[in-house]
C-alpha cells in the first residue's frame, strides 16, 4: 500500500482514533468529534447521501476517494463502508496530503 492516506488511516486505527460504521460516524459527526469522514466510493446510495448530508451540515470535510476495499485494507477490518478520523493532527495531515494529489 503506497498510498499515504491509508498508510494514516491504518496508523490513526492503531491508535484508537477512528469510528467506523454509518452510525457511530454520524453521532460523531453531530457531537463535533469527527475531523474528516471517509465513504466508500461504492457505498450505498442511501448511505451515502445520509452521509453527505451530515458533513455538509456539520462542515465536516469528506473524502470518496477509494473503495469499500481499500478502506478495508487500510483498517485491517472487513466491509469498511463509512469511517471517520477523530484526532485532529492525523485529519489535518491526510486533509493536506489529499490537496496536493497525495
Amino acid at each position: 500500500m503506497t498510498d499515504k492516506i491509508l498508510n494514516l488511516l491504518g496508523l490513526a486505527k492503531r491508535a484508537g482514533m477512528l469510528t467506523t460504521g454509518e452510525d457511530k460516524t454520524i453521532e460523531a459527526i453531530q457531537h463535533n468529534k469527527a475531523k474528516v469522514v471517509f465513504i466508500a466510493s461504492d457505498a450505498g446510495d442511501s448511505t451515502a447521501k445520509k452521509v453527505r448530508n451530515k458533513c455538509t451540515y456539520y462542515n465536516v470535510p469528506l473524502i470518496d476517494d477509494y473503495t469499500n476495499e481499500n478502506l478495508s485494507i487500510a483498517t485491517g477490518a472487513p466491509n469498511r463502508v463509512v469511517l471517520s478520523v477523530t484526532d485532529p493532527g492525523f485529519s489535518r495531515k491526510m486533509l493536506q496530503l489529499k490537496e496536493k494529489g497525495k
